[in-house]
């Protein structure tokens, strides 16, 4: 929210309370409190009726600073709070002197001036990070008699802000007003389904705002060397995470609000969708599967979306008898074809549904003040909202999804979640506010755990639209619903790009688009960035994704890029285990993996799939695509082709080729099966060593997709010859080629041994 009418003066009916110089501070052995009055204390005069802005630091987790910066105190604490990993057996440091007072964790330490006006600097040892200065602290009470508190960080010259969730709009978000409020919105607006209070700065420190409700950030755009955030009521808290690299940031946030959970080998490959409103029954979903197979099409899931259920009755999770007479035998051939199957589900409860009764009485849905069931006809007539912070709404609710994972059902799309109200009553008494963004993480987080309970640590996996900070740890997630344009097709990877620097490990989105049809161009083209992303699904609303209802070629391309994804399991398995250890996602903006290039930091039309591949989706009609290739010789996996950065690239591609580039020195591993992810991805492995320089070392570690100890090589170079060693685990045999050598007048080289 923006507050001032230009530099120098407020809004119209806006008045501002600002911490002055420090009256005192007040440490303990694990930070301090700073008192500061609004003005000056020149006598005791002065500190009559005078407001005191008090700012609290505090280390909740090694290399992270948070600050409360209040004004009243006496309000009653408020519910939801984010699940946070907040400690105090990591060593901090306090130190006050006369001039200031500062706390230190790790390398990252805030220094509080208490001589003269208002200022915080954070500072890696001696080098200024950011800073809060006298104007950046504002305790606000607007012309409707609300409170807001806000402060403002110092943006360098050249610093560029990211992240705050899945945003389809400019990548970088300087310049921008950003809203954290959940909405079922399209990719095609300022609004997002999945809205996170947390930027990642290219300076090498995140911010994370402590707050599941409305949070506004004014990017450079209030103030235009600072980055503001603020929220309603008389306190706001936030964090200070240190870097230095995205990633070391990226670690630590994650460390804070949860780590992305591992997903099922089987879960990366081909899923394929009756699409939304399209006329399907099991004689259309046979012929689907029937035509995938003929055509020699790998195929992992087959997703049933709402219509599976009757018109009118979602959700109650019955089957409609009339176009699945037979659910329990369909799903088991289904199972007989070696597919898992996925269903559409939504956490809204239709009036007709036989669900709605049994809720209200139980008291499971949310209610009104007076008592009565929240309801409106949007979506659903009539429709309800379970109340999942009700414990026995939550059991409730689960006990009808059991019911389907009994029947032979794998996972769920947990669709919607996003229009929550605000003026209701919940179970345990929760912040409406705080509920709306907060709902979505209660609503995925109870779905997720009911699989992991019935299939398994490691076996669960949903396909969700809404979520908030902390909603990382129930994956996967999807960019929702996009048009079938190569506009949208660029739009969609700037809302994953956004998204995987808010900490989320695994992305998708629907291939060739949701609303409309896509031309086959568009088809084509979205299909290769579909299979180099985490996750890769064929849906639509109102026509299928089966691609030979598009054009012969169609079909050529997905079982060529289908293929090329299940060859790179190895990799793809290592880059997932990476997202699960530390937080870094899969699929990675540019700045992420290459913060010291500067070209890297407005490069919102390619990406990085894990540390060693790079991938420009192709976005026009006649397959001309230009990009950027950083330092070193790249080589393109599906061509053999080399390009010596840095350099911009403007090429054409054929729709069975587009810029997927080996980074220098990478080793990535090849599997040896192209039909099906789930195989064992170090048995038959090929280890290519792209472009190496002489001398070099690296390991490749391949996981297990069954969760085990999987195995470790080591790839030597040494004298224009590639040799493997085993460090760990058991191979049933291995191959090592070189493509290409980073020395001068390096040729291709196939060697390696084979055992």
């Amino acid at each position: 929210m923006k507050f001032t009418d230009g530099y120098w003066q407020l809004r119209p009916g806006v008045t501002v309370l600002r911490p002055g110089t420090v009256e005192s501070v007040e440490p303990d052995e694990r930070g301090f409190t700073v008192f500061a009055p609004t003005g000056q204390i020149t006598g005791r005069g002065d500190t009559l009726n005078r407001p005191v802005v008090t700012v609290q630091f505090f280390s909740p987790a090694p290399g992270v600073i948070g600050v409360t910066v209040g004004h009243h105190s006496g309000g009653l604490p408020k519910q939801p709070r984010f699940a946070l990993a907040a400690g105090d057996d990591h060593p901090v440091t306090v130190e006050v002197t006369g001039v200031s007072a500062a706390l230190t964790t790790g390398e990252l330490t805030a220094r509080v001036t208490l001589v003269d006006r208002w200022r915080v600097d954070f500072l890696r040892g001696d080098r200024l990070v950011t800073s809060s200065t006298e104007r950046s602290v504002g305790v606000v009470t607007d012309g409707e008699g609300r409170h807001f508190v806000h402060d403002r960080l110092a943006l360098g010259v050249g610093e560029t802000i990211y992240g705050l969730g899945e945003r389809f709009g400019p990548f970088v978000k300087n310049g921008q007003t950003v809203d954290i409020w959940n909405a079922d919105g399209g990719t095609a607006s300022e609004q997002a389904y999945k809205n996170v209070p947390f930027y990642l700065s290219s300076a090498g420190y995140g911010v994370f705002v402590d707050h599941p409700e409305h949070v506004s950030f004014e990017v450079g755009s209030e103030v235009v060397s600072q980055a503001q955030f603020s929220v309603e009521g008389q306190s706001l808290t936030y964090y200070l995470i240190d870097g230095p690299t995205p990633k070391d940031v990226l670690r630590r946030y994650t460390a804070l609000t949860g780590r992305p959970a591992r997903v099922p080998a089987w879960s990366y490959g081909l899923w394929l969708s009756t699409s939304f409103t399209t006329s399907y029954d099991e004689k259309t979903v046979t012929e689907f599967i029937d035509g995938m197979a003929e055509r020699d099409l790998p195929l992992s899931v087959f997703h049933f979306d709402c219509f599976w259920m009757r018109q009118f009755h979602w959700v109650d999770f019955v089957w409609d008898p009339a176009t699945f007479p037979d659910p329990e035998g369909m799903l088991r051939r289904l199972h007989e074809r070696g597919l898992k199957v996925c269903v559409w589900i939504n956490p809204y409860i239709a009036q007709r549904s036989y669900l709605f009764e049994e809720g209200r009485q139980a008291g499971y849905l949310v209610r009104n003040p007076d008592g009565s069931v929240w309801q409106w006809d949007k979506w659903q007539a009539g429709m309800a909202l379970v109340d999942f912070t009700n414990p026995d709404a939550v059991a409730w609710f689960n006990s009808k999804l059991k019911v389907l994972l009994d029947m032979g059902v794998d996972c769920f799309k947990t669709d919607f979640g996003e229009r929550i109200p605000t003026e209701v009553v919940w179970h345990d008494g929760s912040d409406p506010q705080r509920m709306h963004n907060y709902y979505a993480y209660l609503y995925n987080k109870a779905v997720f755990e009911l699989l992991e309970a019935e299939r398994g640590v490691g076996e669960a996996v949903v396909f969700a639209r809404s979520a908030t900070a902390g909603g990382q740890q129930f994956p996967v997630h999807w960019g929702g619903d996009c048009e079938s344009t190569f506009v949208a097709m660029a739009e969609s990877l700037r809302g994953g790009l956004s998204l995987s620097a808010s900490g989320f490990g695994y992305w998708s989105h629907d291939i060739g688009g949701f609303e409309g049809t896509p031309d086959p161009a568009v088809f084509k083209r979205w299909i290769a960035f579909g299979l180099l992303s985490s996750h890769s699904r064929l849906h639509g609303s109102g026509s299928y994704r089966v691609p030979w209802a598009y054009d012969d070629e169609a079909v050529e391309v997905l079982r060529h890029f289908t293929r090329l994804k299940l060859s790179l399991m190895p990799y793809l398995a290592a880059a997932a285990e990476e997202a699960h250890r530390d937080g870094v996602p899969v699929m990675r903006p540019m700045i992420v993996e290459f913060p010291d290039d500067p070209m890297a930091a407005y490069l919102d039309q390619q990406y990085m799939l894990g540390p060693d591949v790079l991938v420009a989706p192709v976005m026009s009609p006649d397959g001309e695509v230009t990009y950027y290739v950083p330092a070193g010789t790249w080589t393109n996996l599906v061509s053999g082709a080399q390009l010596t950065g840095p350099a911009w690239v403007t090429e054409k591609h054929g729709y069975d080729s587009l810029p997927v580039l080996a980074r220098p020195g990478a080793v990535i591993p090849f599997g040896a099966t192209h039909d099906r992810p789930d195989y064992e991805w170090a048995d038959g492995v090929r280890l290519r060593l792209f472009a190496p320089v002489e001398g070099q070392r690296t390991r490749v570690r391949i996981p297990s997709p069954g969760g085990g100890p999987g195995a470790e090589f080591e790839v030597r170079y040494d004298g224009g010859t590639a040799a493997v060693d085993v460090v760990a685990g058991a191979s049933s045999g291995y191959d090592c080629d070189v493509v290409g050598s980073g020395s001068p007048g390096g040729d291709v080289l196939g060697t390696g041994a084979n055992r």
